[in-house]
């Protein structure tokens, strides 16, 4: 469902679905219930000022009944975040794909305690291109080679191949070196993620996820890895390491959960989205984007900061 409000400030308006009755005579004595936390006379002032619209951008006033409209969507003021102090780089940029370069511990996309802090709305603000859309995604600790659309109509295109599979993606991470694993080797095991989980868990029944992993070279008491995951569950590299008792180096999830600590810039999750290949749908031409990251290697043991 398209948004009737613009992007502001590289941030998508917040979409709210309404009851179609209840106890509230009007959708601003819903709102104020439903944000029972917030000042409700800021939340009427929101109102007063056309911030609030209905699917086809008609502002609601405070005395909108409820039963009128069945969604509503407004901006949500953004909360101040401390800046990550990491870039995010451009590898290549056309009318219709454009290809960052993804730091350590920024997200790609807005949740949680981060929203502007994240590459999406970092990019979106400093190209001035408010139709960005990232193509797949990667986790906050990775880093490397990320894909979005910048045209929406050729979007699905792009989309297309990730869903078929016709996307090679080349990882490359650290980890300890064990000289009893045969290698290369291909992982498959089932892997089901929740929302009440931190990690995916693997579970009984048909394979959804399969990664080769190949040895790249030792280097000491560790390895740097190449990956090729076939598939793109959640947490999919780190679980599958982490089963073959190989844990990521910076890894807490994987194979043990370990506590929570602060972000510490100097030792990230050694894993690497190095190298995306595809066929482009609109030329027919072959694409290849590799990054100019690297990985350093860990100065302490694995797992630990």
């Amino acid at each position: 469902m398209r948004s009737p409000l613009p992007i502001r400030d590289g941030v998508n308006a917040t979409r709210l679905r309404l009851p179609e009755s209840g106890p509230w005579p009007t959708v601003l004595a819903y709102v104020q219930q439903r944000f029972a936390h917030l000042d409700p006379e800021d939340l009427r002032s929101r109102f007063d000022r056309h911030e609030v619209v209905g699917r086809t951008g008609e502002p609601l006033s405070a005395g909108t009944p409820l039963g009128d409209h069945d969604f509503i969507w407004y901006y949500r003021d953004l909360p101040a975040e401390t800046r990550i102090p990491v870039e995010v780089d451009v590898l290549h940029r056309d009318a219709h794909l454009l290809v960052a370069d993804k730091p350590h511990f920024l997200p790609t996309t807005p949740g949680g305690r981060y929203v502007v802090e994240s590459a999406l709305v970092r990019l979106r603000v400093a190209l001035d291109l408010p139709s960005l859309v990232p193509i797949h995604r990667l986790d906050r600790a990775t880093a490397g080679v990320l894909l979005f659309s910048v045209d929406p109509s050729t979007r699905g295109a792009y989309q297309r191949l990730f869903e078929r599979r016709e996307v090679c993606k080349e990882y490359h991470a650290i980890a300890p070196f064990d000289p009893d694993l045969r290698l290369p080797v291909t992982v498959r095991s089932r892997l089901v993620s929740s929302r009440t989980h931190l990690r995916v868990r693997e579970e009984p029944g048909a394979a959804n996820a399969e990664t080769r992993v190949e040895l790249v070279e030792r280097r000491g008491e560790h390895a740097l890895y190449r990956l090729r995951p076939r598939t793109g569950k959640m947490h999919q590299l780190r679980a599958h390491l982490g089963s073959l008792g190989i844990g990521i180096v910076g890894d807490r999830l994987y194979p043990n959960l370990l506590p929570e600590e602060p972000d510490d810039l100097r030792h990230p999750l050694r894993l690497l989205a190095h190298r995306i290949s595809f066929t482009d749908p609109l030329t027919g031409r072959p694409r290849d984007f590799t990054t100019r990251r690297r990985l350093e290697p860990p100065r302490s043991s694995p797992n630990s900061h």
